[in-house]
Order: structure tokens, then C-alpha cells, then sequence
């Protein structure tokens, strides 16, 4: 899929600058980007229902409980 994004001409300098700066292409950088941003977000919305869950029924459980369940 091709993806045409409008850019001024200080936010091109700046997006081309970083993405020379790590020897990268500004595809890849809009690429990483947005994948990461995507992850951060998902990470965020499962970190707030598990508190949620945590706050509904606060029961936590030592690492040797675990190992213990799980047989490890």
C-alpha cells in the first residue's frame, strides 16, 4: 500500500534530518513510527483493563506461587 502524506517544508527537513540520522529511510521511520505508536496504545488499553480487573478483585501472587501453580 503507498501512503502520500502533505508535509511543510521545516517538518520534511526535520523528518529527513532524523531519519539520516539513523541511517534510516523516512519510510521506514513513518513505518517504525507508526507501528510503535500503535503498540504503545494497545499496551496502554490492556494495562487499564487489567488495573481495572486488579482493582475489581486485588489478588496477587508471589513469583514462587506461580512457579508453584504452573509446576516450574
Amino acid at each position: 500500500m503507498n501512503v502520500s502524506v502533505r508535509l511543510n517544508d521545516e517538518d520534511t527537513r526535520l523528518i529527513k534530518a532524523y531519519a539520516d540520522m539513523y541511517g534510516i529511510t523516512v519510510s521506514e521511520l513513518i513505518r517504525k513510527s507508526v507501528l510503535e505508536r500503535i503498540e504503545d496504545e494497545f499496551d496502554l488499553k490492556l494495562y487499564n483493563e487489567a488495573i481495572e480487573e486488579y482493582k475489581k478483585n486485588p489478588v496477587s501472587y508471589s513469583l514462587d506461587e506461580v512457579e508453584k501453580e504452573l509446576g516450574l
